[in-house]
């Protein structure tokens, strides 16, 4: 009895295997397939990638996790300067100052990004980070009488106003928008040395408190001018609240300025930045002169906006001005700040067969109809971009990543989501879809590999849009935080990665016509096919 119920079990078993091995007799392994000792098939390179380069519209400058302010030359695509709109607000709004209120110093600080390290029992010592260039440069503070709102009134005021990398040109053909001059930074070049100085409480020891500072760019600002802006006006509609604070003065304009082609730039974060107002006021219950002592913080965490002006050597002007959209360029230019993305189309563009491969377009390449139509599985669909070491052999700094984006939709790709390599890390993050700058032996960059093999899965065997791809280089690929263009580009680009806005660096590349056969860009397939 057990034995004639187990019959038909190892029968259906034995099905199963036949049918497998059947199935495996009608499969393909291309690019994947294992063969003689360890050896894998070649990737399968031959269809199409269309690449060339876009100089971006204005870029939506507000709303960035970080700052850059400065004067950058880079000996690839030229001088770049780059100045901060910044909205002022009240540390402690309706402020009290007390009687016969004197301001006594006024002190501008902005900190670096740094490390530090304590070396002995006292010292530290700090490493900076985002700062480009050694080179002196002017950075004037003029009150601005621009004011930023906070929602666009073209939508209802039920969206967040975007303003764009080109406000300085507002400035400049509207001279009545520029306040007062505050104070002139001079010869401003970045330190790795941080401040330490003695405040005026006592401690628990009975020893005066010292505070420490990291890195920045600090100044004693003009203390006429914040005496009469906000001292004086203690009481006053206009420090009763911060929105009113923020109508009243509307903000300060950091214009960068550099004699030469060369200078200094450094990124901060704006809420760490701050301009503090020592004051004195009487006080008849202090012991020594009836005198008392007191601060007020002036912050910059509301509305920031960059500014940019740059000046594009003529080399790359005259490269990307006429993009071959149809062939692909030689070359692919990549530049952070209001920089110049890569646009990539995979599988080319002729379109005389329909999804049956009969004759007539049908808006979609023919090799993505012939591969929809062999129904290949992806096992690993990949893009190198190589480095044009002839290009780039005078970058003292080389960017160490890359981002691929949907330029339609203005997003990453679903790879970025699958890959597992989370690590919150700048230079290890999502590494299995964009991976980091390859070096050669004498560490010099070489190529980036960008894995987007479940993009390509989806195009083929989802039937999902070929939208077309952008690229640009980029810092920190942990939060994208995609920004607004000003206008929509060709082909369709509305919304780029906001952290490549926050990178001066740039790289070229060998693009998909580039007469280097071996560093060309291709699309390399891994795949499995029915005969």
């Amino acid at each position: 009895m057990k034995i004639k119920n187990l019959l038909p079990k190892l029968a259906a078993v034995l099905f199963v295997i036949v049918a497998l091995a059947s199935c495996e007799e009608d499969i393909d392994i291309i690019g994947s397939e294992i063969v003689g000792d360890n050896t894998f098939i070649e990737p399968d390179e031959t269809n199409s990638v269309i690449a060339y380069s876009r100089k971006l519209v204005p870029i939506q400058t507000n709303g960035l996790s970080a700052y850059q302010l400065g004067v950058n030359n880079n000996p690839i695509y030229g001088k770049s300067t780059v100045s901060l709109l910044s909205q002022v607000t009240l540390g402690v709004t309706e402020p009290t100052f007390g009687e016969n209120a004197t301001l006594d110093s006024v002190v501008l600080y902005i900190p670096f990004f740094s490390e530090s390290e304590t070396v002995g029992e006292d010292t530290l010592n700090y490493t900076l980070d985002s700062v480009y260039g050694e080179d002196p440069i002017n950075i004037s503070m003029f009150e601005s009488n621009f004011f930023l709102r906070d929602l666009d009134p073209e939508t209802g005021f039920q969206e967040t106003q975007n303003y764009y990398s080109n406000l300085g040109q507002t400035f400049d053909n509207n001279p009545s928008l520029l306040g007062d001059l505050i104070f002139e930074i001079e010869d401003f070049v970045p330190s790795d040395e941080g401040f330490v100085f003695k405040t005026n409480e006592i401690g628990a020891d009975g020893d005066t408190i010292v505070e420490t500072l990291g890195p920045g760019l600090r100044a004693n600002l003009p203390v006429e001018f914040f005496q009469q802006k906000i001292i004086d006006m203690e009481g006053s509609p206009e420090l009763l609240s911060n929105n009113n604070f923020k109508n009243y003065f509307r903000g300060i304009y950091f214009k960068a300025q550099s004699a030469t082609d060369n200078g200094n730039l450094f990124l901060f974060e704006p809420s760490e930045a701050n301009i503090t107002l020592y004051y004195s006021f009487d006080d008849e219950d202090d012991e020594d002169d009836g005198r008392d002592d007191s601060s007020l913080e002036i912050n910059f965490g509301g509305i920031n906006v960059s500014l940019f002006d740059d000046e594009l050597s003529q080399d790359v002007q005259s490269a990307i001005a006429n993009p071959d959209i149809e062939n692909g360029d030689e070359r692919l230019y990549v530049k952070g700040g209001d920089g110049i993305a890569g646009v990539i189309q995979l599988f080319g563009r002729e379109d005389l067969l329909n999804a049956n491969l009969e004759p007539g377009p049908n808006g979609v390449p023919d090799e993505l109809d012939i591969l929809r139509d062999q129904k290949p599985l992806i096992n690993e669909a990949n893009l190198v971009f190589y480095v044009d070491k002839n290009k780039t052999a005078a970058l003292e700094s080389e960017p160490e990543r890359v981002i691929i984006f949907d330029a339609t939709n203005g997003s990453v790709l679903i790879d970025y989501f699958l890959d597992p390599s989370t690590t919150e890390i700048p230079s290890t993050h999502k590494i299995n879809h964009l991976g980091t700058l390859q070096k050669d032996g004498s560490d010099t960059g070489d190529f980036y590999k960008i894995r987007l093999t479940t993009h390509v899965s989806n195009l083929i065997n989802n039937d999902s849009t070929n939208v077309p791809l952008g690229l640009m280089v980029t810092d920190n690929v942990v939060q994208p935080n995609f920004q607004d263009l000003q206008n929509t580009q060709s082909p369709g680009l509305k919304r780029v990665p906001g952290t490549s806005v926050l990178t001066p660096k740039g790289t070229v590349l060998h693009g998909s016509s580039s007469s280097s056969e071996e560093r060309r860009l291709k699309l390399q397939l891994y795949y499995t096919k029915p005969n």
